[in-house]
């Protein structure tokens, strides 16, 4: 049975261990999110979070990214059709450096940080999952970092509107990604 606890998202800095930590000052925009959480099995390895993340988001995100796809189309920037071709994602995705993963590409990888994003004419985004120990074996915390580097005015005004909401999915991202690691490491 699913556990009825409420998962804490705390906003913080970039964490000091992230790879996203050293270019800190080059992005136009940063923010951080990160959980607690127990986690036995699927919360020791970060490739499993990270494919966690790839469809954690809350369902109302994919109405918004299909509508956002249809305004910015005509402006020549990428949609999520022309970024990836689902049909042709091999099943036993494997986490090397440039392979595709949803709308991201992987920049990054580390024993315990995968740093995903995407470069377009407007703007570049790095969103870093960093899993890091809390104490123990056990009790873990989980970050998910989004920077943006801006290429040009657009890329900013552009921004503005997506921000909010874009706080509002990768809260509710990280909320659904412990509520499923725990509940995975709860069960039997």
């Amino acid at each position: 049975m699913a556990r009825m606890n409420k998962t804490v998202i705390r906003k913080t800095g970039v964490p000091e261990h992230s790879i996203l930590k050293d270019e800190e000052a080059s992005f136009g925009y940063i923010d951080s999110f990160q959980s607690s959480f127990s986690g036995k099995e699927k919360g020791n390895d970060i490739i499993p979070i990270a494919e966690l993340f790839s469809s954690s988001g809350p369902e109302w995100a994919n109405s918004l990214l299909r509508i956002r796809d249809k305004i910015v189309k005509p402006f020549g920037l990428k949609t999520a059709d022309q970024i990836t071709d689902f049909s042709e994602q091999p099943d036993d995705t494997r986490y090397e450096l440039g392979s595709q993963h949803g709308i991201f590409k992987l920049f990054y990888k580390r024993e315990n940080e995968v740093v995903l994003g995407q470069d377009d004419t407007h703007l570049n985004v790095r969103v870093s999952l960093l899993l890091e120990s809390s104490g123990n074996e056990v009790n873990k915390i989980l970050s998910i970092t989004t920077a943006v580097k801006f290429n040009n005015l657009f890329g900013k005004l552009y921004f503005l509107p997506v921000k909010p909401i874009h706080q509002l999915i990768v809260r509710k991202s990280l909320e659904n990604i412990v509520l499923q690691i725990e509940n995975n490491g709860n069960e039997g």
